[in-house]
């Protein structure tokens, strides 16, 4: 019997690392646009973006279940949303790549490495207990 997270969203945990990515991007493409022109500051919040909307399609099909109940349910939710992910990525460069120019290859790829490293270390957000 699969259980199904009844939690929204916007209530899980989660949601603070997918903020503090969302706040990463941010502040590269700033950061790059102020230093580097404005191409490269379009460029690196198209980066960040790529990354965070696929974290987010990773979040929403991660979190669908959960307990022991569901343990088949859960493996492959967070299957499916990997790979999802990875193909949403993909699809995103290839529409970047295609459609904006001028573009900035090394800021597109700087934001995009930026939100990734953010959520690589979301254990260090998250401290100890998940619940504040």
């Amino acid at each position: 019997m699969n259980i199904r997270n009844r939690t929204p969203l916007h209530r899980l945990p989660v949601v603070r690392v997918l903020f503090a990515q969302a706040v990463v991007g941010l502040t590269a493409a700033v950061f790059c646009g102020v230093v580097f022109g404005i191409v490269a500051g379009y460029s690196g919040l198209l980066g960040g973006l790529i990354a965070l909307s696929a974290n987010v399609y990773f979040a929403f099909k991660a979190f669908r279940y959960f307990g022991a109940r569901s343990a088949r349910a859960v493996v492959q939710s967070l299957w499916a949303g990997e790979m999802g992910k990875q193909i949403l990525a993909a699809a995103l460069f290839a529409l970047v790549f295609v459609g904006v120019k001028p573009l900035e290859p090394i800021a597109l790829f700087t934001g995009y490495l930026l939100v990734l490293g953010t959520g690589a270390s979301a254990l260090l957000l998250l401290k100890n207990n998940p619940k504040h």
